[in-house]
């Protein structure tokens, strides 16, 4: 087996390109740095699986408290959002109704002002022919008493 490994290995990229890789046999120095021993395993005590517990737990109720602040603070942004957008309609409501009662005053005095000029016209009107009535007897109350002593 290591006449194989000192033999050269010919590969190939996807590209095309050929490359050798040549295997060299182990050398013992190599042999002590690659074989790394793990440390010994110390026994734990059920205390310090007590503490890893605690400790885990106050984490979990650290990451549940921040989770919650979290969604209170959205609970809180929302809750401010729908009551700017209420007091917007509120505000908006309210211009309208005064637009639009500004709108109708304006409309019953124009409204009033054109009766007005209206009813001056037709009693200008009315005079005028009161007065080509009363001229109209006149004339013909002359024409009368012309025609009465004619006879």
């Amino acid at each position: 087996m290591a006449a194989s490994r000192l033999q050269g290995k010919l590969g190939q990229r996807a590209s095309g390109q050929a490359f050798e890789v040549i295997l060299k046999a182990a050398s013992p120095v190599s042999e002590v740095a690659h074989c790394v021993t793990t440390p010994p395993k110390r026994d734990i005590s059920l205390e310090d699986i007590q503490k890893k517990l605690e400790a885990a737990e106050d984490r979990r109720k650290s990451q549940e408290e921040k989770v919650l602040r979290f969604l209170a603070e959205k609970r809180e942004h929302e809750r401010d959002v729908l009551l700017k957008a209420m007091e917007e309609n509120s505000n908006f409501s309210r211009m309208a109704e005064e637009k639009l009662q500004m709108k109708m005053e304006q409309n019953e005095e124009n409204r009033m002002a054109y009766l007005s000029a209206i009813m001056e016209r037709l009693q200008e009107k009315v005079k005028a022919d009161d007065r080509a009535l009363h001229g109209k007897n006149i004339k013909t109350k002359r024409f009368r008493k012309t025609q009465k002593k004619g006879r």
